[in-house]
């Protein structure tokens, strides 16, 4: 039903995934709450994540662009986004040339790589950007882990907090 509401534009009724609810507050933050003229492409289509998030944008006034591991040239729309949300759990797949000056990245990729230098059998949890390469051209970005994590769980005690005003009777804050 959430999915649902969000998919027609209703955002008042239900109830907001939680990491693309993160996500967005993020991109909020740095951009404020009408995205009018900027381009935003949101690598990945899940269910779970890749839509919703592409609606949200969406519904705040980007345009918007889904990527996907059958896009013809990725690095391409890449470098067209204004906004660039990663979500395709390929460890640091995004480089950097494949963005643009000044870009506001959310990366929600978590991968597990081999991190020899923590010891054998180590790893070590890495997003879909390469963190440390694409860190000095972007204007922000997330790292991970430390980034989107504690917006979802953020955005899971605002939920609770939405369904008991609404089930009290009462109006929920919006946040």
């Amino acid at each position: 039903m959430n999915a649902g509401k969000l998919a027609t534009g209703d955002l008042k009724t239900g109830l907001l995934s939680c990491t693309p609810a993160g996500a967005m507050i993020l991109v909020r933050q740095i951009h404020g709450k009408d995205l009018s003229g900027l381009n935003a492409l949101v690598i990945g289509r899940s269910n779970l994540f890749g839509k919703p998030m592409a609606q949200l944008l969406l519904n705040a006034n980007a345009t918007v662009a889904i990527g996907h591991s059958r896009s013809r040239d990725l690095p391409e729309l890449a470098r067209q986004a204004d906004i660039l949300v990663a979500a395709v759990g390929r460890a640091e797949m995004v480089k950097t040339d494949w963005l643009r000056p000044g870009v506001t990245v959310i990366d929600v990729g978590i991968n597990r790589v081999a991190a020899p230098e923590k010891g054998d059998g180590k790893f070590k949890l890495v997003g879909d950007v390469a963190f440390a390469e694409c860190k000095p051209v972007a204007q922000a970005i997330s790292p991970v882990p430390g980034g989107v994590g504690p917006m979802t769980i953020a955005m899971l005690m605002a939920n609770t907090v939405i369904a008991a005003h609404r089930r009290g009777g009462v109006t929920a804050p919006s946040f």
